[in-house]
């Protein structure tokens, strides 16, 4: 009688309920990783990420960032920015550039994150263009590199 009482008790916690510790357990122990039935093929988004994803969003948010510094530094050699918005963005100063670069890398970023599982015109995995992004970061980070070592 006893031990059905406290297991009716321990049933009455609502296991629902939101707390940070609901944010940090199911950060550290995401169990989604799967779709559960077929009828949840449509369903795209899951609780866990591919480390891969991980790797490429931090990477290409390092090269954002190393780009925004080499750009600043190239354009006191006398370079230009050839991206048309971000050349509006350095007219309002440099705070403003590198906040904005900053900001629109790292929202593109969560979005590409987020919809990872979709196909783009039903053909190509959305994930698939953080890989082409991080590829581009790294050549665009390779030549500037390489223009600056020219210009000092």
């Amino acid at each position: 009688m006893e031990l059905s009482r406290a297991m009716a008790d321990k049933r009455a916690i609502d296991r629902r309920s939101f707390s940070w510790r609901t944010v940090f357990f199911g950060f550290a122990r995401s169990r989604r990783l799967n779709l559960r039935r077929l009828d949840d093929a449509e369903v795209l988004f899951l609780d866990w990420h591919h480390p891969w994803l991980f790797f490429l969003a931090v990477g290409t948010m390092i090269m954002s960032c190393a780009d925004a510094f080499m750009t600043l530094q190239l354009l006191q050699h006398g370079m230009i920015e050839a991206n048309p918005i971000m050349a509006a963005m350095l007219e309002q100063g440099t705070m403003a550039f590198a906040v904005s670069k900053i900001t629109m890398t790292a929202v593109s970023i969560m979005i590409l994150v987020f919809l990872a599982k979709t196909h783009f015109l039903k053909r190509v995995r959305t994930g698939l263009f953080l890989t082409v992004i991080f590829s581009s970061y790294a050549c665009l980070i390779c030549y500037e590199f390489v223009s600056l070592m020219a210009v000092l």
